[in-house]
């Protein structure tokens, strides 16, 4: 998405841009997810989450939430 991320031992050092832009992103667990999920709604372009099921199990009418916060959003399961 652009931000500038570096990883020293168990702590990420994340350098913030002026502009996020879509990607392909990988959620890894339910919280973190939910954080691709909002990043990607303040991005330039379209992103992929992939993974959702952590996020589907652990938030109820997710998607519902953010329509309600006028978020553009679409659930794809192959």
């Amino acid at each position: 998405m652009g931000a500038k991320i570096t990883i020293e031992g168990r702590t990420a050092i994340i350098k913030g841009v002026r502009k996020l832009y879509g990607a392909n992103v990988k959620a890894t667990d339910l919280r973190g997810g939910a954080a691709l999920v909002m990043a990607a709604l303040s991005t330039k372009g379209e992103s992929k989450v992939e993974n959702i099921e952590y996020i589907l199990r652990g938030y109820d009418s997710f998607e519902d939430k953010i329509r309600g916060i006028n978020g553009n959003i679409q659930k794809q399961i192959d």
